[in-house]
């Protein structure tokens, strides 16, 4: 694993029914959910390094932090960018911001842990609940 602050990236949305706080049941209102921008942010995290990372490791979310600023109705493109800031062994920390074309719509923090993927599932597993 040769990951270091700097990788980016970013994805789009468009804002659509499944999407918001109404569908999610976050809300009752049709604009862009806070779990859904969280699972952007999240998702554009794991598109950051997936390609840094040994084989048969991948990254799991342990911590956020996230400001919700602006609502973004249906039909609004939400761009989502991350970067990754700071690498202190196997933990990764994210900044995020998403924006529409008017505003800054959220930012926040994300961190992550590199695990081995079959050791974490089996461990998941062994879980008694």
């Amino acid at each position: 694993m040769t990951l270091t602050p700097g990788l980016r990236s970013q994805l789009t949305i468009m804002v659509e029914m499944e999407d918001t706080a109404k569908k999610i049941g976050s809300g009752d209102v049709p604009v862009l959910a806070t779990p859904r921008l969280l699972a952007l942010a999240e998702a554009a995290t794991v598109r950051a390094v997936e390609r840094q990372l040994a084989p048969g490791q991948t990254s799991v979310g342990t911590r956020v932090e996230l400001e919700h600023l602006a609502a973004s109705p249906l039909g609004t493109h939400v761009r989502i960018g991350v970067e990754l800031t700071e690498v202190d062994g196997r933990r990764l920390v994210f900044a995020f911001e998403a924006h529409d074309r008017h505003a800054v719509v959220g930012r926040g923090t994300i961190e992550r842990v590199v695990v081995d993927r079959a050791k974490f599932l089996a461990r998941a597993a062994g879980v008694t609940r």
